[in-house]
């Protein structure tokens, strides 16, 4: 599987673990790549542009908390982000939520829980049925101005 993954400078040392981890699958990784202070906004806008131009399929954005990369992932039409901190969220936000981003905060959960989380994630699948309605309506909201 192709990922996107990003991270700030507080994100970027579970940015490497995870893709040493998970390294069977394919990551393009768009920054940063160092510790050095940078705006998470500019790494959620590279990866919600891979995963909503298809050259991803899934995308990992990792801040701090997870909480201020999320909410700029989910400002990009076509990104429904999750900012997850077990993996009954992982699971519930593919099987319900169809997710195409996993958030995750570096200072808020130590590196076992982030692959156990992201394993999780990965494995997961969208269970469709009520669940696309409800994924509509949220498309439609993306429509209001």
């Amino acid at each position: 599987m192709k990922i996107v993954i990003a991270s700030d400078h507080a994100g970027f040392r579970l940015k490497k673990i995870l893709k040493e981890h998970f390294s069977e699958h394919e990551f393009i990784d768009v920054g940063t790549y160092s510790e050095e202070s940078c705006d998470y906004p500019d790494y959620a806008i590279l990866a919600g542009e891979k995963v909503v131009s298809g050259e991803a399929e899934l995308g990992i954005v990792i801040c701090g908390t997870g909480i201020g990369i999320s909410i700029a992932a989910n400002k990009i039409k076509g990104i429904r982000a999750a900012l997850c901190f077990n993996e009954y969220m992982a699971d519930m936000s593919r099987r319900h939520n169809n997710a195409n981003v996993l958030a995750l905060g570096a200072k808020v959960i130590d590196e076992d829980l982030a692959i156990r989380i992201t394993d999780t994630w990965l494995k997961s699948k969208f269970e469709e049925g009520r669940h696309e309605r409800r994924i509509q309506k949220i498309v439609k909201i993306e429509l209001l101005k």
